[in-house]
């Protein structure tokens, strides 16, 4: 069992009606000076899996390696015919594989017990009484995501379940989440709650009353306890909970007779609302924007008037989302039975991708978890009572595979089944870009709309719909046959699971409302896929294909570590992998005209400069020219099956000039300073008076041996170290100058760390002149209204709010609020905080204000 809550320290009320940071903002250290895959802050989409596919989109490397063996023993004039095969061929050639190759489908099932995901009791009292020991050391978060874990591994309605959920409600009252708190003793209360311990929770759940000021349920509840105890008769077991009842008496009588004032809300402040008219044609989008069609750039956005930078231009939810598995986030030293640390999959809602604080476990397996119980009973309607029981299956398969699932669960089987049977016969046509210009026939218009658009309706409107999504391109002929083989596999064994699981049913949306509330426990697989399932294989084989090209990164700023302390570092994450049919619209550049970014499963567009009228609307698919060479850019997009023709990549092509990455990321000669220059493996001293001479791989060498000294400096930081991390931090520094160039993005890097040390011992001044140094190196490579830019200045607006430099803390807000206000909205997250500060200072009495 966990102690017993002692009463919070402080007046309950501030806890309770206040979530202000005005008096300790934090310094939020997400370092722009990232790889380009993981910088996309702004939401760029996603490609190739190899690249942006993000961890687990693809199967896990054993059964892509049987796959790969599978393939190359094949007679030659099989392969040829698969590699040939239409998508419809091709499920047909893989049931026939799957069906005389037992030995692989062995394989597989072993390859799924790696990833367990049903219920397991034991691993749950393993949990619970590791989230014990953290709460004892007084780390609630720690002990609230143990609890999280322990809940979700117990089977519902048992004892044990309602003990997990009041001992996360201890956790989440020690960490002030009051509400939070009271919802799980009211599951612990109707999962069964040993009645010998309902004291302790009711003492609970008065303390969390009185803290939200509701005395009168309070009062009540304190009846309800003194007669329990009264009813009890041996009294000495309830000595500690008596005393701690007549303090929550005095205090409940204290408030009665001195109720405190209501302290003035300054969160929540509303900026101006934006203005939005939805277009008539598209779902989602501005009626600044119109869609066009043309055979070099298929379907695409263009601005039907002029549009001003922040103007929001698409506002859509995914059709279907998947949450990634993620990097796992120590919550604690040393191996142990089972995984204690914290996924993606325990800190977001598996639905909406809200975050998780006390989540609702699925009832029928371990992994998926909700943010509340309308979260859980509509993912179960619409798709988890078919994936529930295929967890294992879908987490070994990879992301692809279980988007393409649940994208054909959410379309229903009629809507998939019309489209199929159409592609039949449109696919043909649909090869042919002149074809695919023209107004299709009567019999086609239902697929593909009456204007001849790919994905419209029949009425000509593009809607954010699985008719629009089924249209996106699978580009069948430019994948390799390996990989089509590969996902063929795939999508053919999670349909023989379906149907050797019972779950044929569910998937084809024939269930009756009896079956749908029952979880299935998966059996032996089947020889033969049923027709319906074939279709519903070829549909998927098609989705997995067209997310390569289609599918989308949600991303989010994750913290790392238990985020209490005065310095809170963060990342940039992908949290999930979408569709967004609207979004999808938009083609590539390397210097887009518009921002993306995220709520949830919602993504909006944003102007980021001036787009004139009748100018193509674009956004960066990852590779940006502020980031990477020409040579590097081209050749990942080549893996979308484009060759990228933006104004970035031309000019650099047909000036033969360096890149600007290239000349400010370059080494420096390690006499006089002067950039290297060369193509081979010897770089020579551009300053021809000093003629020096290195070996590319000896300054590689340097560089790398630089970075690792920098990650022990942070390291350090991390265990409380502070004056060691800056020392070691000053003295790459110094050798860094002494072979990379002044601009190079690790010399404002390292700026940017010394600025979260010193920021950590409380020294503003020091971090916001090393800050000052970080933005002058952001603002060179990104631009003075980048993104990049802006969370720079967010950063230096904390620390100079910290440091009570009111005057240049005003500047930097208004700075700051200018350029996030364009990428992410008046009403971001970021911007909100920005105005608390704003109001903060400006309340601050006159003579303060004159003298800072």
């Amino acid at each position: 069992m966990v102690p017993r809550s002692p009463l919070p320290p402080n007046p309950p009320a501030a806890a309770a009606k206040s979530s202000r940071r005005h008096c300790r903002h934090r310094l939020l250290p997400a370092p722009p000076y990232v790889t380009p895959s993981v910088t996309r802050q702004h939401g760029a989409s996603i490609g190739c899996p190899a690249l942006y596919g993000g961890r687990g989109a693809l199967p896990v490397l054993e059964w892509q390696g049987r796959a790969a063996r599978l393939w190359a023993a094949l007679d030659p004039a099989l392969r040829e015919r698969l590699a040939a095969a239409s998508l419809h061929d091709a499920v047909r050639l893989g049931c026939e594989l799957l069906r005389t190759e037992e030995e692989e489908e062995a394989a597989l099932v072993q390859l799924c017990l790696q990833t367990p995901t049903d219920k397991n009791p034991e691993a749950s009292s393993w949990y619970r009484e590791q989230g014990n020991r953290e709460f004892k050391r007084g780390r609630y978060q720690a002990a609230l995501r143990l609890y999280s874990k322990a809940a979700s591994h117990q089977l519902p309605g048992s004892p044990e379940v309602s003990v997990c959920f009041a001992n996360r409600s201890a956790a989440l009252l020690h960490l002030g989440h009051f509400e939070a708190c009271l919802e799980d003793i009211a599951r612990a209360e109707r999962h069964g709650y040993p009645d010998r311990l309902l004291p302790k929770v009711l003492l609970r759940k008065a303390e969390c009353l009185l803290c939200l000021e509701r005395l009168q349920d309070a009062q009540d509840i304190l009846r309800v306890l003194e007669s329990k105890i009264a009813l009890d008769g041996v009294m000495t077991a309830h000595l500690t909970r008596l005393k701690k009842l007549s303090q929550l008496k005095v205090k409940l009588g204290e408030k009665e007779r001195c109720p405190e004032p209501a302290l003035e809300a300054h969160g929540g402040i509303q900026g101006e609302p934006e203005i939005w008219e939805e277009n008539s044609s598209i779902s989602g989008a501005s009626s600044s924007l119109s869609l066009s069609f043309d055979a070099e750039r298929g379907r695409h956005l263009v601005a039907s008037q002029d549009i001003v930078p922040g103007q929001s231009l698409v506002k859509e939810e995914a059709f279907v989302s998947v949450l990634c598995p993620g990097e796992s986030l120590p919550l604690q030293d040393g191996d142990t039975a089972w995984d204690t640390r914290a996924t993606n999959a325990d800190l977001y809602c598996h639905r909406c991708l809200r975050q998780l604080l006390a989540s609702v476990p699925c009832q029928g397996c371990s992994y998926a978890k909700y943010c509340s119980q309308g979260c859980a009973d509509m993912a179960w309607q619409q798709y988890h009572r078919t994936e529930c029981s295929l967890g294992a299956l879908l987490l070994t398969l990879g992301v692809f595979c279980h988007l393409a699932l649940r994208t054909v669960l959410l379309a229903g089987f009629a809507e998939v089944s019309r489209l199929v049977a159409w592609s039949h016969h449109g696919d043909k046509n649909l090869r042919s870009p002149e074809a695919r210009c023209k107004p299709l026939s009567e019999a086609a218009a239902a697929g593909a709309g009456s204007r001849g658009i790919p994905g419209c309706g029949s009425n000509g409107r593009y809607q954010s719909s699985y008719q629009a999504l089924f249209h996106l391109l699978p580009h069948t002929e430019q994948h390799s046959p390996e990989h089509k083989f590969l996902c063929t596999l795939s999508v053919v064994a999670i349909c023989k699971q379906l149907q050797a699981a019972g779950l044929e049913a569910a998937a084809l949306n024939q269930e009756s409302p009896q079956q749908r509330s029952k979880p299935k426990a998966c059996g032996k697989t089947s020889d033969e896929l049923s027709p319906e399932l074939k279709t519903v294989a070829e549909a998927m084989l098609r989705h997995v294909l067209q997310l390569q090209c289609n599918a989308q990164a949600i991303t989010v700023m994750q913290e790392l570590g238990p985020g209490d302390g005065a310095v809170v570092d963060k990342k940039p994450v992908r949290l999930a992998t979408a569709f967004f049919p609207v979004l999808s619209l938009l083609n590539h550049s390397c210097r887009p005209n518009t921002s993306v970014s995220f709520s949830g499963t919602a993504a909006t567009v944003r102007a980021s400069q001036p787009i004139s009228s009748g100018q193509e609307v674009l956004h960066c698919y990852g590779p940006h020219w502020c980031r990477m060479r020409v040579a590097d850019r081209q050749q990942l997009l080549s893996q979308y099956f484009f060759e990228c023709h933006c104004r970035a990549c031309l000019e650099e092509l047909e000036s033969g000039v360096k890149s600007v990455v290239s000349i400010r990321n370059s080494f420096c000669c390690p006499k006089c300073q002067a950039q290297m220059q060369g193509e081979d493996d010897t770089l020579c001293c551009s300053n021809e008076a000093c003629a020096t001479s290195a070996s590319r791989d000896h300054l590689s060498g340097r560089l790398q041996d630089l970075q690792q000294q920098i990650k022990k400096a942070l390291d350090l930081l991390r265990v409380g170290k502070a004056d060691q991390a800056i020392k070691m931090l000053l003295k790459c520094q110094m050798d860094a100058g002494t072979f990379l160039s002044p601009e190079h993005l690790l010399m404002g890097e390292m700026e940017d760390h010394l600025a979260q040390v010193y920021a950590t011992l409380g020294k503003w001044q020091e971090a916001a002149r090393h800050l000052k140094k970080s933005i002058e190196i952001v603002e060179m490579h990104h631009g003075p209204s980048s993104v990049e830019t802006g969370h720079e200045l967010f950063k230096l607006a904390q620390i100079l709010f910290n440091g009570f430099a009111v005057s240049e803390a005003l500047s930097t807000i208004q700075r700051a609020e200018g350029i996030l206000s364009v990428h992410f909205g008046p009403q971001s997250a970021q911007i909100q905080e920005l105005q608390e500060m704003k109001a903060c200072l400006s309340q601050l009495p006159r003579n303060i204000l004159q003298r800072t």
